[in-house]
């Protein structure tokens, strides 16, 4: 089960550090041009790049301090961020009508849940 957990907080933590370096190298009108992120339109410049620097976290978090038994307790506690990131996206996804997008935030926060259960209880570091 062990190796289970890793390959998904592996898996999580590359999709969060794409995402959350997508939005901070990249402007709000890159961000836009590229069709697939029209949700940033309800969103500052500063705003966009706080999510970013969340989402980068979130992969530092998931990853860092389990594999070097420093603070692991930050593992779960990331995996929990992501959860609530995923429902903000979800709520903000849902208000906006993009309906295609939510089953990302689905699959990425049902990932995330299942890493905070598994690190908070059975498997914790």
């Amino acid at each position: 089960m062990e190796t289970i957990i890793w390959i998904a907080q592996g898996l999580l933590a590359a999709a969060m550090l794409g995402a959350g370096a997508m939005k901070l190298l990249r402007t709000k009108d890159q961000l836009l041009a590229s069709g697939s992120m029209d949700w940033t339109a309800d969103f500052t410049p500063g705003q966009i790049k706080g999510i970013g620097g969340l989402e980068v976290l979130a992969a530092i978090g998931l990853i860092v301090p389990a594999a070097l038994d420093v603070v692991p307790i930050l593992t779960p506690i990331a995996a929990t961020g992501v959860v609530l990131l995923m429902i903000g996206a979800g709520i903000t996804h849902v208000r906006r009508g993009e309906l295609t997008n939510l089953p990302v935030n689905l699959v990425l926060g049902a990932l995330a849940l299942f890493i905070a259960i598994e690190r908070f209880g059975p498997h914790s570091l």
